[in-house]
């Protein structure tokens, strides 16, 4: 039901969006997009490029008097570093030449690959040795796009009381406590949002913060865990009929899709692989009148994670993603010239030593996507009074 595609370069003059597939008659507030993209931007351990961009996005397309109109809307983020990088990423000038030693090549080029990153892989693949022309589309600068278009997809799930929630478990070596509460998902959002670290716990915090310094003293950088809620989530979105319609596997592919993101596990998760299965699956019960987006049917744990056989059972969906250490380092590692194939050390870019508080805003909005086209496909019309009344007719019908 919803496709979209972002496009624009890391410091070109801008990114640009497009979603189509919301129902026409959706209330968009620019507000609430615009600050999705400011909580993207902070957390300990950001790099200077944050100092530079104020992120406001401009809606072009496909929203009038501030309601959908059915079609695509368009959305550009102004990359205000551009001013900085004008002369050797504008597309309409060539790259100058490279100046009178082969030492010396022109600001902004490189064929220094960094280990872990896209630069050799991408270079190869299409034959560039400037790998400025894969660094610069490979960046996480994208995801900056998808948490707009994510944020539009946020409030068409809104309207049906479904909410978003996510924190911080882990950075490096410092991890919060085993067991902790997330029933209040109020608490969790004020106590992540008032962390610079995005985490609920303060001890864990504090050691967070110690292992993003060590890290960034050292010339290193630091990777880590997230958790993500999604609560109100209706049973049945998602299918099982073929390979592609269940939902888990759309989930972990889009979240695998974000940058630094080497892996993602629902509910249990790797621990359930080492239980018996009377310690994994989630005991059934029914109250009629108390669980309407569940058909009655409730758990008094959630091992799965909100998903059953690749469907949404009702219960939160709850996922984590962990994120390795970004591949800049201003100690470089060691690695090979493209273009001349001696050894050298890896190239150094302004970057950040931690993005992990970043990764758990880009997450809910990668998962608000995936969760409002499963939405849409049961429920969805092309305007949003009918979609309502086709939600409010599936909870309404006895089971």
């Amino acid at each position: 039901m919803l496709r979209y595609l972002t496009a624009g370069e890391s410091h070109g003059p801008q990114l640009t969006a497009v979603i189509d597939g919301l129902p026409a008659g959706l209330t968009v507030s620019i507000d609430k997009i615009n600050h999705q993209l400011a909580r993207r931007q902070t957390g300990y351990g950001r790099g200077g490029r944050m100092d530079i961009e104020r992120d406001q996005a401009r809606i072009l397309s496909g929203v009038r008097g501030g309601l959908t109109l059915g079609g695509p809307i368009t959305l550009v983020i102004a990359n205000r570093d551009w001013e900085n990088w004008s002369r050797i990423m504008d597309p309409l000038q060539p790259v100058p030449d490279e100046l009178d030693s082969g030492e010396r090549r022109p600001a902004g080029e490189t064929s220094r690959p960094r280990p872990g990153h896209a630069d050799l892989p991408g270079g190869i693949k299409w034959n560039h040795h400037d790998l400025r022309n894969v660094l610069e589309r490979a960046s996480a600068r994208e995801t900056a796009a998808r948490v707009a278009i994510g944020s539009l997809a946020r409030q068409l799930l809104e309207q049906f009381d479904i909410r978003f929630a996510s924190h911080v478990v882990a950075i490096g070596g410092a991890s919060v406590a085993k067991q902790y509460d997330v029933t209040d998902l109020d608490q969790i959002t004020e106590l992540a949002e008032a962390s610079k670290v995005r985490c609920i716990d303060k001890a864990a915090e504090s050691a967070m913060v110690a292992e993003i310094d060590a890290a960034a003293k050292d010339g290193d950088s630091v990777g880590g865990v997230v958790e993500l809620i999604v609560r109100g989530i209706p049973v049945g979105l998602g299918g099982m009929s073929q390979w592609d319609q269940r939902l888990d596997g759309r989930l972990a592919g889009t979240l695998m899709s974000i940058p630094s993101v080497k892996a993602v596990e629902i509910g249990l998760g790797f621990e359930a692989s080492g239980r018996r299965g009377s310690q994994v699956h989630d005991p059934i019960y029914y109250d009629a009148r108390s669980y309407p987006t569940r058909k009655g049917f409730h758990r008094t744990s959630n091992h799965a994670g909100g998903l059953e056989g690749g469907i949404t059972n009702g219960e939160d969906v709850v996922v984590r993603i962990a994120a390795k250490p970004i591949s800049t380092l201003n100690r470089p590692l060691d690695s090979v010239d493209v273009k001349s194939k001696d050894p050298v050390q890896a190239m150094v870019e302004r970057a950040d030593h931690c993005v992990v508080p970043a990764l758990a805003v880009i997450a809910e909005a990668a998962a608000a996507l995936v969760l409002a086209d499963a939405f849409l496909e049961k429920f969805g019309s092309d305007n949003l009074a009918e979609t309502r009344r086709n939600y409010d007719s599936f909870l309404a019908a006895e089971y």
